[in-house]
């Protein structure tokens, strides 16, 4: 029988690299809390891929909502979140957000400034510009109009390059005038915990995960979902170009490879996000769990049964 800690209006975020074990600690933290799971991933996002994605079995928010067709973004995401968020809260529920993409995270528990997409002939159109004129004649395209942006943005980054210059057309800018995503300011009183693990032992849960993949079917599952359409966003789903193109061994390799880089840079994500707890990874999720309690009893102890203040 798990003693349930109760808190009232209070937000709890998870984050850390993949495979480090968010799910099956967002799992034992939901059962300690009378709380649910906000996914804050973006390619779970997706149904149609639950093995490459390592969709949770627990039921999560905003997890499989998405067709694989479906052109995603983390604006779109933002109003989910805060949505589910939202809900969760006012019917005395424990929201625990829990997931590897940073961005999709900041953006379920802050108010970011999220610029609209712009029209696909628009991006087709600069798209066009860059390739034909070349990198410095957009480059300075974006100068022109957006000064700041342009002086923020290398002209060789093709993607950012476009994005800055189909904002500035429409008045816009890749450079707020007030960056709120490494600022503490969030919609709801929110603790925000980080786990890590060494490298090496990282490294070790990837290759093992990555193995269970292939044994679970993920091959099949590629083929299935490669049969229909798959819009570029879900096609940057990690391991799917591998699986399909690949021998088992080698696209084994390559996914290990590749996880391993992504993994390192959510490293970085998790050591820039304000006001981070870092918890030990290398234990049960139970134990994690737990640990995070107790950081819980230590904030919020002083305060009404039920009510949460931070300190």
């Amino acid at each position: 029988m798990i003693d349930l800690f109760p808190v009232d209006r209070l937000v709890l975020a998870l984050f850390g690299p993949t495979a480090s074990g968010k799910s099956e600690v967002a799992a034992a933290l939901a059962e300690r809390t009378a709380g649910e799971v906000v996914s804050a991933d973006a390619m779970q996002a997706y149904r149609g891929l639950p093995i490459l994605t390592n969709q949770p079995t627990r039921p999560t928010h905003l997890v499989g909502i998405w067709p694989l067709f479906h052109e995603g973004s983390v604006g779109e995401y933002a109003g989910l979140a805060h949505a589910a968020v939202d809900e969760l809260l006012g019917g005395g529920r424990t929201p625990i957000v829990a997931g590897g993409t940073g961005l999709y995270l900041r953006a379920a528990i802050a108010e970011l400034e999220l610029p609209s997409a712009a029209e696909p002939e628009t991006r087709r159109s600069i798209e066009h510009l860059y390739d034909e004129a070349g990198p410095a004649v957009t480059h300075l395209r974006l100068a022109s109009l957006d000064a700041t942006a342009a002086a923020a943005v290398h002209p060789n980054d093709r993607k950012r390059v476009v994005r800055a210059l189909e904002l500035a057309e429409r008045g816009g800018s890749l450079a707020p005038a007030r960056d709120r995503l490494w600022s503490e300011e969030t919609r709801h009183p929110t603790l925000v915990f980080g786990l890590h693990l060494e490298r090496g032992r990282l490294d070790e849960r990837i290759r093992a995960r990555t193995r269970r993949m292939f044994e679970r079917g993920v091959e099949e599952e590629v083929r299935t979902a490669l049969a229909g359409p798959v819009s570029p966003a879900a096609r940057k789903a990690l391991g799917l170009d591998e699986v399909a193109e690949l021998p088992r061994e080698r696209a084994v390799e390559a996914i290990v490879t590749r996880t391993s880089r992504y993994a390192a840079y959510q490293r970085k994500w998790m050591r820039r996000i304000p006001g981070l707890l870092t918890v030990d990874g290398e234990r049960s999720p139970e134990l994690i769990a737990d640990e995070i309690i107790m950081h819980l009893h230590r904030r919020l102890g002083s305060a009404a049964p039920g009510k949460a203040r931070i300190p």
